[in-house]
């Protein structure tokens, strides 16, 4: 087994994979969060990062056709942009960290970032550049554990995008972190050979659920679901963070 993750260990992650690819294919970000936060009540979530990774990149594949007119390619590269100064930074700092450390991190900022979701926060005047940079290297800080696009879905939600053109450039903006993250996480070590066999392992179920995801998008309310991924991302930082304190 990939990681010398047991059996039971592995189906509990295989159907959280697909609940996670199912969000992904709806409303075009949390997929890593999700699926990191479930694995961190498990085991060790830091090795499965770089297969969330090329998980998200596989997925886009798939999304490309339907998101294509709908990108704000300004916003996204503005965002890259800012994540690229701090991201060596970040992937060396939680390759060097230990396992509850890690833990740690990833329920600890999947909590607060939900919060600030749920909270309505709305941005009353015009972001720039800087903002959006800014935001990106936010962004980059947590994208180390995985979870990089919580402040970017918190910061264009409290902005008045089109639901369509939110989920296109959230999706093109995972993508392009994570092309960036893995090349750093590889040169640090994080990227193996069971790195490979899992992403292999994790394609069919992928599949399935970002294409289900995305026929619910044409037919339901993103901003309802929006919602329920937020309490999702909510509850199992609050059990991540019980299961460290305890």
């Amino acid at each position: 087994m990939p990681f010398d993750l047991d059996t039971t260990t592995l189906a509990a992650l295989s159907i959280a994979l697909f609940g996670a690819a199912f969000v992904r294919g709806y409303s075009g970000f949390g997929f890593s969060a999700i699926f990191i936060a479930f694995a961190s009540l498990l085991t060790n979530p830091v090795p499965l990062v770089p297969v969330v990774f090329s998980c998200e990149i596989l997925m886009t594949f798939v999304q490309a056709r339907g998101i294509r007119g709908h990108i704000d390619w300004r916003r996204a590269l503005t965002l890259l942009a800012g994540a690229t100064v701090v991201l060596p930074f970040s992937v060396w700092f939680i390759l060097s960290t230990g396992e509850q450390t890690a833990r740690l991190v990833v329920s600890g900022i999947v909590l607060v970032m939900s919060l600030i979701l749920l909270t309505g926060w709305t941005i009353k005047r015009k972001i720039g550049a800087t903002g959006h940079m800014g935001t990106g290297m936010v962004s980059g800080l947590f994208n180390a554990v995985g979870i990089g696009g919580l402040p970017v879905a918190a910061f264009m939600t409290a902005q008045p995008i089109a639901a369509a053109t939110f989920r296109a450039t959230m999706i093109v903006y995972l993508t392009g972190l994570d092309l960036i993250t893995l090349p750093i996480m590889w040169a640090g070590g994080g990227v193996t050979w069971d790195t490979a066999k899992a992403a292999a392992f994790a394609f069919p179920i992928l599949l399935a659920g970002v294409l289900l995801g995305g026929r619910q998008f044409l037919s339901a309310s993103p901003t309802t679901f929006r919602k329920f991924a937020v309490m999702l991302l909510l509850t199992l930082s609050l059990l991540g963070l019980v299961r460290i304190l305890i």
